[in-house]
């Protein structure tokens, strides 16, 4: 085979591999957020506990029953955060897998109550500011795969987070 030949078979081959693992949904400059649903009703029974790798007071958990997946490729959810005294707060977010961020929509409490947040911004997720330590536990815990949801239905990423992997 001419060297010529292989060297285009080559650029070929890595090209179709470049696309091919960068998924559908990756973060452009179109991208367009769906406008997130009304926040859900949460019980803090039942809870999917996200393991932080820092060590807290607060225990945080996601109410399965909350988590979708939109068309934005926008992850959605109820994460709860309570401590042995009682007290309990939740937040409605978003995470941004193709770019490592998160939004929260709105506050609460308790359920049923929920504190809309004027104007959510993205923010990148960093293990060094505590405000997005969850979400970033999450996304590591299984919610995210490298730069993409890790799952494809909400079934899948529920089991996902419920059996981590181990090397997040």
């Amino acid at each position: 085979m001419p060297a010529k030949f292989k060297r285009a078979l080559t650029w070929m081959v890595l090209l179709i591999a470049s696309v091919i693992t960068v998924p559908a949904h990756a973060a452009d400059e179109d991208w367009q957020e769906a406008e997130a649903p009304p926040p859900p009703s949460w019980r803090k029974e039942g809870l999917i506990v996200i393991e932080l790798p820092i060590r807290t007071s607060l225990i945080f958990g996601v109410d399965p029953s909350t988590l979708t997946i939109g068309p934005d490729w926008v992850v959605r959810y109820v994460m709860v955060a309570y401590n042995p005294t009682g007290s309990v707060n939740a937040m409605y977010e978003g995470l941004r897998c193709d770019t490592g961020e998160f939004k929260t929509y709105a506050r609460a409490s308790e359920p049923g109550h929920w504190n809309m947040v004027a104007a959510p911004v993205w923010r990148e997720l960093d293990n060094t500011q505590s405000a997005t330590r969850h979400a970033l536990a999450l996304a590591r815990q299984g919610a995210c795969e490298s730069h993409g949801i890790g799952a494809r239905t909400v079934a899948e990423l529920i089991r996902r987070l419920k059996n981590p992997r181990q090397d997040p």
